[in-house]
């Protein structure tokens, strides 16, 4: 790791994103400009997010293109194929929109999606991102750290985790038509999980305002555990005492714990975790505890049994 500091629209008028990355890195190169400023122009028809400064979070490492990541989802919400995301999530309204915040608090409310982003900065950072059966990517996101919507309110000293729910709606949401989950989604984390600096609400990536089926419009990124952990399309953060009961643990909780940390040395029931497949490439590669990222969240687990706590 490298620390550095309208869907009308035709086909034929859509930059490409590979385009787009390399306009982005020519801008760059002469001066570092904001990314919002230095590309004028949207990729694949999406609106362009302004102001977005550089992170001090990138990689090495190629970037995932665009149509793989906008095409190849698990947002079960739409459907449990890979492909259903980007098929159906065009139901998917998203303004108004509001999150609401709960519980342990001082300041409890409900935010709008537009206030949200302006709560803090809009940064860009690429993160690795691993899935739990097996495939990763490398995503170049757009949001702020989440830390900053937490101390906005306040958490009060009863406040020991956080809850996140999706949107339930199935006249939006197709997938929650059928009882794959007990809905709505429900995902969780240790408070200071959720207040460490890599953990990113995120409304955006490869420049643009967040495609649906990628959890727009806001959405959880935790890129040292396995995809599932970081919830799509939130309306609710609750601050708890108790740890959650989160979607997955309650439908196998053999398979899926609370913690979900990208551990190699933890198979699931059904397969190894050792190896990845990074969409792109056809050689697996070996999978890194916590997908790469020990050195800045490692300390959080010191003197936890990861086997146990899984």
């Amino acid at each position: 790791m490298l620390i550095r500091t309208p869907d009308d629209i035709p086909p034929s008028e859509i930059t490409p994103p590979d385009v787009y990355r390399e306009r982005r890195r020519f801008m760059q190169s002469l001066g570092g400009l904001a990314l919002g400023a230095a590309l004028g122009a949207p990729a694949a028809g999406a609106q362009s997010l302004p102001g977005v400064r550089r992170g001090a979070m990138t990689l090495d490492e190629a970037q995932t293109p665009y149509r793989d990541v906008t095409t190849y989802n698990n947002f079960y919400e739409f459907g449990t194929g890979k492909a259903d995301p980007a098929r159906y999530a065009g139901s998917l309204k998203t303004r108004p929109w509001t999150v609401a915040i709960e519980g342990a608090v001082k300041k409890p409310g409900v935010f709008d999606i537009d206030t949200l982003l302006k709560l803090a900065p809009l940064e860009e950072r690429v993160y690795r991102m691993r899935c739990v059966e097996g495939w990763s990517m490398v995503i170049p996101w757009v949001g702020y750290p989440l830390n900053a919507l937490i101390r906005q309110v306040e958490p009060t000293g009863n406040a020991r985790y956080v809850e996140f729910h999706t949107l339930h709606d199935p006249a939006q949401m197709p997938g929650q038509r059928a009882r794959v989950l007990d809905w709505p989604y429900v995902e969780g984390l240790r408070l200071d999980e959720a207040m460490h600096p890599l953990t990113l609400l995120a409304v955006g990536l490869y420049g643009e305002v967040l495609p649906r089926q990628n959890g727009a419009p806001v959405r959880l990124v935790v890129p040292w555990k396995y995809g599932f952990k970081s919830a799509k399309s939130i309306v609710r953060i609750r601050f708890v005492e108790k740890q959650p009961i989160t979607a997955w643990m309650a439908a196998a909780p053999r398979e899926y714990g609370f913690y979900s940390n990208v551990n190699p040395n933890v198979d699931h029931p059904r397969w190894s975790q050792a190896r990845e497949r990074r969409i792109g490439e056809f050689r697996k590669r070996d999978t890194l505890m916590f997908n790469g990222y020990g050195e800045q969240v490692a300390s959080l687990y010191r003197g936890m049994d990861l086997k146990t706590y899984f």
